[in-house]
């Protein structure tokens, strides 16, 4: 009698057990990033079945939007033939040089603007002037001042990184806690000591907040300047394959265009959250 007792519990138990691991995977499954990714192939999986029907059933002049098989040969014939990697190189060279010198500057006027306001009066309506005016629009001033090289492609990538990243890290500096600045003052800290513990922290979690913003802005305006005025680059490789009216060339270079271009974007995003974790401990 007490042995039947005793195997009646675990019975139980073993059957809660059982009814719960399809909550619990569930549960794990809602929240993970499978299901973000699930469901942001949807749409792509949608409008690339909607491309090949489209040419399969002839809605579309194959002549003007080539099947996604042609594409995928022309990605591969690129590869293979080294030009979609030497052209590639020479883009994220640029974007490199150009990213680095944006930023760097933008650090400068960002601290600058947000330490003095007489800095701010000084620079800020130069700074609005420079930020309205859009990147192909200083195209054809900067080709008679600097020429068509590489000074022109790396001037215009880093004022399109410069402009994002200037406004976050000059935010950063002005939206320091009031109540942060009057503990450093009771404390009498120094000059170089408020900048290091109170200026320099607001303004790195800002910088990190603007690297993705500044980073889409620079890759956008190095294709846009390689279409217009280069001779080398994945942009120029675009031409090339309009010139020669080779959509699946173009349409290739698309493709490489916008995965590498997602991947800074999955990079930046991984960098931020681990300095806002490190940040929240702080």
């Amino acid at each position: 009698m007490s042995q039947q007792i005793a195997l009646k519990p675990s019975t139980h138990s073993s059957v809660l057990i059982d009814e719960s691991q399809p909550t619990s995977f569930w549960q794990f499954f809602k929240h993970s990033r499978v299901l973000y990714w699930l469901v942001g192939s949807i749409f792509p999986i949608i409008l690339l079945w909607l491309w090949h029907v489209s040419v399969e059933k002839n809605w579309v002049n194959p002549l003007l939007l080539p099947a996604p098989d042609l594409v995928w040969t022309a990605l591969k014939d690129l590869y293979s033939s080294g030009e979609l990697w030497s052209n590639l190189k020479v883009s994220l060279s640029r974007i490199a040089y150009g990213f680095s010198a944006g930023i760097s500057l933008a650090l400068l006027l960002g601290l600058s603007m947000g330490l003095s306001k007489t800095v701010e009066a000084y620079l800020w309506p130069i700074f609005k002037v420079i930020n309205l005016v859009p990147v192909v629009g200083w195209i054809p001033l900067l080709i008679l001042l600097v020429g068509i090289d590489e000074a022109l492609k790396i001037i215009l990538i880093a004022k399109s990184a410069l402009v994002p990243m200037t406004i976050n890290v000059f935010k950063g500096v002005r939206n320091i806690p009031q109540s942060l600045t009057e503990v450093a003052d009771v404390y009498q800290l120094g000059t170089w000591s408020k900048f290091k513990n109170l200026v320099l922290p607001g303004a790195f979690i800002s910088f990190i907040g603007g690297l993705r913003l500044s980073l889409a802005s620079a890759w956008g305006a190095l294709v846009a300047v390689e279409l217009l005025a280069s001779s080398e680059g994945i942009g120029y490789l675009m031409v090339y394959g309009r010139q020669i009216f080779q959509l699946d060339v173009v349409l290739a270079t698309v493709i490489v265009i916008g995965l590498v271009g997602f991947a800074f974007d999955v990079v930046i995003s991984l960098i931020q959250k681990r300095f806002s974790a490190w940040n929240t401990q702080q």
